[in-house]
């Protein structure tokens, strides 16, 4: 598998207090299907020190079910089910938490070739609601 071979374009945005902030992060990464699972997988680096970077995998099982698996300085797991309240481990500069994740939706039009997919969740820390997020991933095929 040739490395970096799609373009990978990451919109995230996550209310707080009726505040609403907005990531956006385009790179390269891979993107595959195994064992009848999709995975996208690029790194994000740190705009003050480009040496760091966080290793992040997104694993599509089906149109109920995203796992987002971060690993660097602040590693973290999401399980991401529709429908579903799930225990996350959450690393921050501030230490590790348990956060609760509630998907609300998972949309994607994932294929061989690339597509996107889409999910909404909320983030609780014992059971109060922290943040409303949304992510939007892009990836298509880079053109030679």
């Amino acid at each position: 598998m040739a490395e970096n071979k799609y373009i990978i374009s990451v919109v995230g945005t996550q209310v707080i207090d009726g505040e609403k902030d907005k990531i956006e992060v385009i790179t390269t990464g891979d993107y595959i299907t195994k064992n009848g699972h999709r995975y996208i997988r690029y790194k994000e680096y740190d705009n003050e020190n480009p040496e760091v970077y966080t290793d992040t995998i997104v694993k599509v099982e089906d149109d109920t079910k995203v796992t987002i698996t971060r690993r660097g300085e602040h590693p973290s797991r999401l399980i991401l089910q529709k429908e579903v309240r799930h225990q996350c481990h959450y690393s921050t500069i501030m230490g590790d938490l348990m956060m609760g994740v509630y998907t609300k939706k998972i949309d994607h039009n994932l294929t061989d070739k690339g597509g996107y997919i889409k999910v909404r969740y909320q983030l609780d820390f014992f059971c109060d609601l922290v943040s409303d997020n949304e992510f939007h991933i892009n990836v298509k095929e880079k053109e030679e």
